[in-house]
């Protein structure tokens, strides 16, 4: 059994990411250099930059980096926190943001929940409250439970606090899930490339409002690399501040174009469906991990509650052209997941499905 579809492949990622890449943006990947310096670079940074635009769904500044989202959760940190950060923690990768911005020297709480639970607005009005933040930073879709938190719901109570600025990690949703920047209010939101975009790792997109890049500027010791005005003073002779990933850019031009053509409602629309498909299957034959209804639209994590063999279970898979990914943190041994994200179709989700079964019996 080989899997055919839009991408040849070998083997087909059925994980969170990175995840299988068009053989288009591939070749786009080859693209000879230019000078990162002169017009013809330039006119690419714009139309990336207006597709990036249209993709977040906001009229403001976006801006690329040559690096992972993790950088942008640093520069979050180093930017945006004059006092106080609040990280809404319901995984591993929302705490490893609230531990970055320890690490930057800053004092940042957590609002926690229980992993497979979401982050609701009653109780983030309540911490607010209480006590006064300068941001909110928050997980759209935690890849490691699975769990998306109503960010629209979240981000109407941030709105309620005048001074807070809202930061959003959308790296397993963007492409994938609705994310809508200026309607919902969103300071600083960012991915990497490597999941909902289907494009090898190593490159995010961010948008930064002018709320945002106000605070940066009365905020000291916000380093180089990644400091909001020195992006912003690039930004306007439509240049990066470091020499970028110049096959990125090429490919991310391709690939935005490609999203623009399927049609992002319609991207949105194809991940509901496998989304659902996924989670189906899981609830009849082990259980989902991610309570209902804040379930991701980018990947399933599953209960082992069968005690399968992961690593059988994908030797398994291998050897029909697939793989999938195993739990990840705290949780690695009691889950696994699906990934069901960027090029992946319905069809090939159901395959992989049915293989599982053949496993499992």
């Amino acid at each position: 059994m080989t899997l055919t579809g839009p991408i040849d492949s070998e083997l087909w990622m059925f994980i969170p990411g990175p995840v299988n890449v068009h053989p288009d943006v591939r070749r786009s990947l080859a693209t000879p250099p230019i000078n990162h310096r002169g017009r013809e670079f330039s006119e690419l940074y714009e139309r990336v930059c207006a597709k990036v635009r249209r993709l977040l769904r906001t009229e403001g500044r976006v801006y690329l980096s040559t690096s992972s989202a993790i950088g942008i959760q640093e520069a979050v940190a180093r930017n945006c926190v004059a006092k106080r950060s609040l990280h809404l923690v319901c995984g591993a990768f929302s705490q490893n943001w609230q531990e970055i911005a320890v690490a930057c020297g800053k004092q940042a709480d957590a609002l926690s929940v229980e992993w497979g639970r979401a982050n609701l607005p009653d109780a983030l009005e309540e911490a607010l409250a209480k006590t006064h933040y300068d941001t909110v930073c928050v997980v759209h879709s935690e890849t490691s439970t699975s769990v998306q938190n109503p960010l629209s719901a979240l981000a109407a109570v941030v709105r309620r606090f005048p001074g807070t600025l809202l930061c959003v990690d959308a790296v397993s949703s963007l492409g994938a899930a609705p994310v809508l920047v200026d309607d919902w209010g969103v300071d600083v939101c960012f991915a990497s490339v490597q999941k909902g975009l289907a494009l090898p790792p190593g490159f995010a997109v961010f948008s930064v409002s002018e709320r945002a890049l106000e605070r940066a500027a009365s905020v000291p010791n916000r380093g180089y690399y990644f400091d909001f005005l020195v992006f912003e003073e690039y930004a306007k002779k439509s240049q990066t501040p470091t020499t970028p990933s110049l096959p990125h850019m090429f490919a991310l031009d391709v690939q935005l174009g490609r999203i623009e053509t399927e049609g992002l409602e319609n991207r949105w629309e194809r991940h509901r469906t496998m989304a659902t498909m996924a989670q189906r299957w899981a609830e009849e034959r082990y259980e989902c991990f991610a309570e209902a209804p804040h379930r991701s639209a980018s990947v399933t994590a599953v209960r082992n509650t069968r005690g399968t063999d992961i690593a059988k279970l994908n030797a398994h898979l291998k050897s029909l052209g697939m793989v999938l990914a195993p739990g990840y943190g705290r949780i690695k041994s009691e889950t696994f997941r699906i990934g069901h994200v960027g090029e992946t179709t319905p069809v090939q989700l159901q395959r992989l499905l049915d293989a599982i079964d053949t496993f499992i019996g």
